[in-house]
Order: structure tokens, then sequence, then C-alpha cells
């Protein structure tokens, strides 16, 4: 039923003041009210019929906005990020792999990946191919109070950045036909079910498990693959023996505001409704990447002597990966504990876990989304709040089995995407004949190599 609104339906030049010097005259206003009172009244009797809710144009003017800060998180933010922390001769070669992320993504997602994340619900493990093209989905289409294309689009940006995250364990030594291979192949096998299994409504969302917006389905997803492609890979030529300075601390950083900034919307906007949720949402991702952002330098500055700016812009990350999961269920005062913890976890994953275990992980996309987010995932479990999110609570709030369910999802999605991803990797080894460039290409540096570019003239 088309959406009824009184007041938008009568001339406004007879009812708006200071639009005409017209008198009101007191039938003109118990008219105009009358109109509004039935048109609230046959709004409300549609809904207690059963109709079909009608789309909600504030709400849909949110998510459009949202998704367009999420989109802005992949070609900009990340590679920005990651650009910058990559050495001057990868520079080109990892945006050029992000933009790719983001491109493949997007295909990816229309043709095959909705249907496997939102179709019709499959043993509660993946979604059927009704909707193969996006079939059956028509500008009328209707998810919640939004249009089911504007929702289709915003998932799309979250699988785009998700594979692109895991690029961060691989940069400076992977080829770039493999890359392309493995993302079309990656998204399909390992994103999309795994997004089902919470969002979708399979397994996950009918145990219990609280994603609002990608602790498991992006953080925890993106790190485990990122660590098992690296472990197969092996570490980049004289890893360890010589020094692999950023070539620009400068883009890095600047990548990390872009990435705050579009993070409003991808937890704000995961609420799909302009309300006060989506207020707290905003509210503690604000909150738990500056605590974030603080807590790692705090922690750097007093075990190295050094406040950097590499490690605030790493803090502040780290913090907006950890909120992720529990942004749209837990209050103020969790999301500072949430994101001061993941700065601390985050700089001791990055400094001593990885050197301890020996493993390469370029830019730390283990490190900071992996650890970062099984850390959200479980503080997830023992924040939530009933007074944010009706009917979500955490430990604290007398519901202690909600930690032994995150438990479960953490270990089921790292199992799942550590195997599958594996298996995506062979595959693409067969394929591509081999996943990792040349040593004298990785050498030379794969912005001449593989691109014939160089990212910067300097003269």
């Amino acid at each position: 039923m088309e959406k009824l609104n009184g007041t938008n339906n009568l001339n406004p030049e007879k009812t708006t003041i200071g639009r005409s010097r017209r008198l009101y005259k007191p039938d003109t206003i118990i008219k105009s009210l009358s109109i509004s009172a039935l048109s609230m009244l046959l709004e409300s009797n549609a809904f207690a019929g059963g109709e079909t809710p009608s789309i909600n144009t504030g709400d849909t003017a949110w998510i459009l906005v949202a998704t367009a800060l999420v989109m802005v998180m992949t070609p900009a933010g990340l590679a920005l990020f990651y650009g910058g922390m990559s050495r001057y001769k990868n520079l080109l070669n990892t945006y050029a792999m992000t933009f790719m992320a983001y491109c493949i993504g997007s295909v990816v997602w229309v043709v095959w990946g909705y249907t496997i994340a939102f179709g019709p619900d499959k043993g509660g493990l993946i979604g059927g191919f009704d909707h193969f093209l996006l079939s059956g989905i028509t500008p009328s289409g209707i998810t919640g109070t939004i249009p089911t294309l504007v929702f289709v689009l915003f998932q799309m940006t979250f699988a785009c950045i998700t594979v692109a995250l895991v690029l961060g364990s691989v940069v400076d030594r992977m080829k770039f036909s493999s890359w392309i291979l493995f993302i079309f192949l990656w998204v399909t096998v390992v994103y999309c079910p795994v997004a089902h299994w919470v969002w979708g409504g399979g397994w996950m969302a009918k145990m219990g498990a609280l994603d609002y917006a990608g602790g498991n389905v992006v953080h925890i997803n993106a790190g485990v693959a990122g660590l098992v492609l690296a472990l197969v890979l092996g570490k980049r030529v004289g890893y360890g023996s010589e020094a692999m300075f950023p070539s620009s601390i400068a883009l890095t950083a600047l990548g990390a505001g872009l990435l705050w900034f579009g993070w409003f919307g991808f937890n704000a906007g995961s609420r799909l409704a302009a309300d006060g949720v989506a207020g707290s949402a905003f509210l503690v991702t604000n909150t738990a990447a500056a605590a974030g952002g603080i807590s790692w330098m705090a922690a750097e500055w007093y075990h190295t002597k050094k406040p950097t700016l590499l490690g605030i812009a790493s803090g502040v990350v780290a913090g907006l990966v950890a909120i992720t999961p529990a942004s749209g269920f837990v209050t103020l005062g969790s999301s500072l504990i949430i994101g001061l913890v993941a700065g601390i976890i985050g700089f001791f994953s990055v400094s001593t876990l990885k050197r301890k275990l020996g493993y390469d992980d370029s830019l730390d996309a283990f490190g900071v989304h992996g650890v970062c987010g099984i850390w959200g995932a479980i503080a997830t479990g023992i924040f939530a709040d009933p007074s944010i999110t009706e009917g979500v609570s955490g430990a604290i709030h007398g519901n202690i089995g909600q930690i032994w369910t995150q438990l479960v999802s953490i270990v089921a999605t790292a199992a799942y995407s550590g195997v599958a991803t594996l298996i995506v990797v062979y595959i693409t080894r067969a394929i591509t004949s081999g996943i990792r460039v040349d040593k004298d290409d990785e050498i030379s540096g794969l912005d001449s190599s593989v691109h014939g570019e160089r990212a910067f003239e300097i003269f």
C-alpha cells in the first residue's frame, strides 16, 4: 500500500506559514487535521491487516548515503591505508589489487553472490539461487523499510571490502593474475556462505550469535584467510633481514581517516533505518575508534619510547574492527572498554605475536582484523545491553550463555574460513601456475615489473 501523508497532499500555499499572506480559516485547519488523521488511520489499518509496509524515505536516504560511505572505504580508504604501508616499489600494485577487489566483488555479488548469501535458506548453510542475476528483485521490492535494490547494494560493499582486507597479508609477493582469480573464488566460496550463516537466516543466526556489522563475516573471516594465504605464499624476500619501510605514512594516515569516516556507514548503516539505535551505533563507533588510537599509542610509547603516527592510525582501525560486531548492542561505556582493549591487544599482536610465531603478515591483516575481530565478537557476548536493542543481552546483563554462543561462532568462522581459503588457494595455484611472483620481479618491485608504472617521479 502506498504510504499516505495528508499534509503532503494539501496545497502548500494554504498550509505553510510564511508561504502566503492568505488567512487560515477554522474549517480549513479542521479539514487538514481530519485528512492527516484519516491517513494515519488507513496506514495503521494496513499494517494491522498484514499488508506489505511502504518504503520509508528517511531510512532509504540514510542507507543510500551509508552505502556510498562504505563504498569509499575500499578504493579510497583501504587503498591509501594499505598503499602507504607497502614499500614504494609496490604502492601502485597494492592500489591496483584493492581496486580489483572492489570491481570483481561488485560483479560477483550482483550475478550470484547476493543469492548465495541472502537467497531462500537451504539447510542453514547457503541461500538458494532464486535471485541469480538479481532475478525477481524489482525497484518496487522492499526489505524492511528500504528498497531491496538498496539493500543489495549496501551488502555488496561489505563483500568487496572483506576480500580486499585479505590483501593486507600478501602485498609485495602475490601474482596479479592469481589475485584476480582468488577474488572470484573467495567471495563465492568463503564470504557468501558465512554471510548467509550470520545475516541471511543461516545456522548462526538461528543459534543466536550476535554480529551487528561484521565481526565474524568481515574481520575474522578476512583475517584468518589472510593468514592462510600468507603461510602458503611464504615470507617476502629479505623479511627479517632487511628494513622494509612504508612508502608513505602520510597516505596511510589519510587512508585511516577515510576508513574512520566510512565506518559510520558500515556500522550505523547496518541498522537499515535512521533511528536512535543507528545514532547509538554511530556514537559508539567513533568512541571505540578514538579509544583504540589512544591505547595503541600509549602501549607503543611505553614499550618503544616513540608514539608513531602509524601506531595511532593502526589503533584507530583496531578500535573500529572491535566495535563492529557490538556497535548496535552496547552502550557508550562498553565501547570505551572495547576500544581501549583493542588498541592494546592489536599492538601486541603486531609487535610481539607475529615475531614469536614467525609468519609474514605484510600489513597485519590477521594481527588487526583477525585478532581484534575475535575480541570484538567476545566483547559483544559480554556487554550486549537490552536497553540498546531490545531482547539482546550479554553476560553482564544475565545472559552468560551468550559468551559460549559467540565462541562457537568464532571457532566455526575461523575453521571454515581457514579450510575453504586453503582450498581456494590450491585451486588458484593450479590454474595460474603458481601464485607467487618471480624472485627478480619481487626484488625490482611489482609497480614496474607488473604494471610498467611508478608511483612517484622524484628528480
